[in-house]
């Protein structure tokens, strides 16, 4: 059976019988996520994929990895080559946008995203560019946008990849607000649809359950409001 679970805010894990992925593991500063570190260990972890650069997306995957020197890291080509350079992560795979890859058991593609994501290092700026998350394993295939604006390339995942689950920012300041994750659902066209990055910090604050009923009216998605644990069976 495979499950897409929600950690809450950036944290989805992708479990199936045998191995999990975790997709921005944020466990440390996120109030609301239901596992810890110690939960992790020992899991089956076949790999962890990061959007990019900010601490809410990237803050405990070093320590993951670490636990789990098998596990591969999957990263935009100037992550890596950062990573390559401080030695902090060896078993790593190196990717570029709209590129896919298969790793035997589930396939990754990396697709455009607009936000930011850099590295402050002794005030000298390195920049990496953010992305969207494509899972495909056992012919379903799982989209998580995380820190995204409203973007028409993701009209191209309707036209190309025939979304399942997808997981879509609901939070204004940073990323997409509601109405526009209401958009991006009718871009979209997935089969399920639940909101994330919402309710972690009092300036992320949004009503989930505003979203789900702009859905259904629309009739875009079959939307999925989820707490900490709850999962989607695909």
């Amino acid at each position: 059976m495979l499950h897409s679970i929600f950690h809450w805010h950036s944290f989805v894990e992708v479990q199936s019988d045998d191995f999990s992925i975790l997709i921005d593991p944020f466990i440390t500063w996120n109030s609301k996520c239901d596992i810890s570190l110690a939960d992790l260990k020992n899991k089956n972890i076949k790999a962890i994929i990061v959007t990019h650069w900010h601490s809410d997306h990237i803050w405990d995957t070093i320590t993951i990895a670490e636990n789990h020197p098998e596990t591969k890291i999957i990263w935009m080509l100037e992550l890596v080559q950062y990573l390559n350079v401080e030695k902090w992560v060896s078993n790593i795979h190196a990717m570029n946008l709209w590129w896919e890859h298969n790793f035997w058991d589930f396939s990754i593609k990396l697709t455009t995203a607009l936000h930011s994501g850099s590295i402050n290092e002794m005030w000298n700026w390195f920049y990496t560019n953010p992305c969207w998350v494509i899972v495909r394993i056992w012919w379903k295939s799982i989209y998580h946008a995380w820190d995204t604006a409203l973007t028409l390339d993701m009209k191209l995942l309707w036209d190309h990849d025939k979304i399942d689950v997808a997981f879509l920012p609901i939070w204004d300041n940073f990323t997409m607000w509601i109405k526009d994750a209401v958009i991006a659902t009718s871009y979209i066209k997935p089969r399920i649809v639940v909101p994330t990055h919402y309710d972690t910090w009092e300036l992320i604050s949004a009503d989930a359950l505003e979203f789900a009923k702009l859905v259904m009216l629309e009739n875009h998605a079959t939307p999925k409001v989820l707490n900490p644990w709850q999962f989607i069976v695909l």
